[in-house]
């Protein structure tokens, strides 16, 4: 579960309440689903619990980007992707670098450099445009208006700065506001991954990945709250149940977060905990939307229904079940 920094959310709906069933494309496709129709009968609770959480994700992702996920996003667009070359430049000039932008950029976002701070030494591209002589003998009469392609024409010397080196306004973060009781959930489902021969560890290096699915084995940051964490170890589980075999090689990373924050959605909707909108959140910062997650319907129920199976007591689902009615 990969997050630059963590979720954050002020949507109060909890796991009672459904979403209402809009006609569009995503609602005909899970209605028209054979494991659909066949999970929604009213005998199987556990199957009632998941098809709530699904209608209610859905209807979070239909509503579109949440406001701390635009601020976030627009942010995010500030920090370019540095080449490997200039990676290696940044790790020995400043080994505790973690986020690094230019002086104007640090501006627009409202963060200042320190004064007395040196930058960091990268190469920056030069773009030109480069019209060939040749060309234009060849073709007297041809458009001078028009502009020719641009091309690299050689690098400069430019410095970047990392955030420790700069102060001001707090960057937006992307913080899961997850919270509840998890009870015996969390030990239900260490004993699941041992079941399964997946090793559990916690390891601060992963950061700022909350969570890392290796195939065999699951690395968790240490330091989250007991709900967040259970939420994080569902999250890699999925893809330890899902994406670990051939199916990796046909799905993309969008539909696979998708997958597996839609997972954790559900079993932490189905223990009780109050989710917000980080699991819509997030899926939207892979690209993912309620289309794509209607089209992976099958999988993340049967997904689900593994995980709940293996952690909720008889006494879990009647509780919201009749949490449910009651809403």
């Amino acid at each position: 579960m990969n997050f630059n920094s963590n979720h954050n959310s002020n949507d109060n709906s909890g796991s009672s309440h459904t979403a209402p069933h809009s006609k569009n494309a995503a609602q005909r496709t899970r209605s028209d689903s054979p494991y659909q129709q066949r999970i929604s009968q009213k005998d199987n609770p556990t199957q009632q619990l998941i098809k709530q959480a699904v209608d209610f994700l859905i209807q979070q992702l239909e509503a579109g980007k949440s406001e701390t996920l635009t601020a976030y996003l627009a942010a995010m667009a500030r920090f370019h992707a540095y080449s490997f070359g200039n990676i290696l430049q940044i790790a020995r000039q400043r080994p505790t670098a973690t986020r690094v932008a230019g002086l104007r950029a640090w501006n627009e976002l409202g963060r200042f450099v320190k004064k007395g701070e040196k930058g960091i030494q990268i190469l920056a591209p030069m773009i030109g445009y480069r019209r060939r002589r040749d060309a234009t003998e060849k073709e007297p009469n041809a458009n001078q208006d028009t502009k020719p392609a641009p091309m690299l024409i050689g690098f400069r010397a430019v410095y970047v700065f990392d955030i420790s080196q700069t102060t001001g306004e707090d960057l937006p973060e992307f913080e899961q506001n997850i919270s509840g009781e998890v009870g015996a959930h969390r030990d239900r489902m260490i004993a699941f991954l041992a079941a399964q021969n997946i090793k559990l560890e916690f390891n601060e290096n992963i950061a700022p990945a909350l969570g890392v699915s290796y195939g065999g084995k699951i690395v968790l940051l240490p330091g989250q709250s007991d709900a967040e964490a259970l939420v994080s170890l569902v999250h890699e589980t999925a893809h330890e149940l899902l994406h670990k075999s051939t199916r990796r090689t046909i799905t993309t990373q969008t539909v696979r977060e998708t997958e597996a924050e839609a997972v954790a959605f559900i079993v932490g909707q189905a223990v009780g905990l109050e989710m917000g909108k980080s699991s819509s959140d997030y899926i939207q910062m892979y690209a993912g939307n309620a289309a794509l997650l209607a089209e992976s319907l099958e999988v993340i129920q049967r997904t689900s229904a593994v995980i709940l199976d293996a952690i909720l007591t008889d006494e879990t689902v009647q509780e919201n079940e009749a949490v449910a009615e009651v809403a």
